[in-house]
């Protein structure tokens, strides 16, 4: 919303499911993903408020333990939770309403890639499948560790740098994949398309394991039924690897998909150097009209 001509408010909310046990750590991945769409705008984050959906009979620690995790991440947003609303239900959800503000004429859109710009991706994927793992104790450790704080970490930083250097478009990896965000990237230009290098997708310590072993989430079929015909992977790929349940793998809390103009991708990676954030180049968009990925 225009609120005057160099300025415009950004409104968000989003709340999930716990995707881990730990009520800390679940607040602090609720927070983080939910402050991500404001990020994903190239917005900056003011303010928010809780939302709660709580279990009669509950642990009251749990509530607090939650709480101080998303205040945590709050904090580090430069962002205070100033509120919130609570209402009893029967499955535990949490997250939050985020207020920010951006310039009207640099607000980055998830539509408007060109052919030629270079696809970044800012952290690596498999939310979905290790979680499912993660439930049937089929994960270690350092695999659980890796996967919490990945979702723990904000798209600050990321989102500063793609604007300071011109991204061309820009969005979150959320609840339909990689493939799904991406298609939406894709827009109504049924000529755009993007090239996508299998080996070059960043990928969360255990989820190859965690495939071969069966596990995978439910949001998958419908991420892949919805891309259709657009998403095309090179035969032989799913031989060693089903990459087609990688892509389309409901993440939470997941990276930025940047669409970088060729002539700036030399400025990013040297920005993101400097601010010791990870970015990779997965790929390239085109005129073939179809996420094609290759080896």
């Amino acid at each position: 919303m225009r609120a005057r001509n160099d300025l415009a408010v950004i409104q968000t909310a989003d709340f999930i499911t716990p995707i881990v046990d730990d009520p800390y750590f679940f607040g602090k991945i609720a927070a983080a993903n939910s402050y991500s769409d404001i990020y994903a705008m190239g917005g900056s984050a003011l303010s928010a408020i809780n939302l709660v959906c709580w279990p009669p009979g509950l642990d009251e620690a749990c509530l607090e333990a939650m709480l101080q995790g998303a205040s945590e991440v709050a904090a580090e947003a430069g962002a205070p939770i100033i509120g919130g609303h609570t209402v009893a239900d029967d499955e535990l959800k949490y997250g939050l309403a985020v207020n920010g503000t951006v310039h009207p004429d640099a607000i980055v859109r998830n539509v408007g890639a060109q052919a030629g710009d270079v696809l970044f991706l800012t952290k690596p994927l498999g939310t979905g499948i290790l979680s499912v793992a993660l439930r049937k104790g089929h994960l270690d450790a350092s695999e659980s560790d890796a996967m919490i704080t990945s979702m723990c970490r904000l798209n600050k930083e990321a989102s500063e740098m793609a604007v300071a250097v011109g991204a061309r478009a820009m969005t979150d990896v959320t609840g339909f994949g990689l493939a799904g965000h991406l298609g939406e990237m894709l827009g109504n230009d049924d000529q755009l398309g993007v090239s996508l290098n299998a080996e070059k997708v960043p990928l969360l310590p255990g989820v190859k394991a965690s495939l071969e072993k069966g596990y995978a989430t439910c949001g998958a079929a419908p991420n892949r039924e919805a891309v259709g015909e657009r998403m095309h992977i090179e035969k032989g790929l799913s031989s060693e690897l089903d990459f087609e349940s990688i892509l389309c793998d409901p993440q939470t809390s997941g990276g930025l998909l940047i669409a970088m103009p060729e002539a700036r991708t030399d400025d990013f990676h040297r920005e993101a150097r400097h601010r010791g954030i990870d970015v990779t180049e997965i790929g390239r968009f085109n005129r073939s009209g179809r996420i094609e990925v290759t080896a």
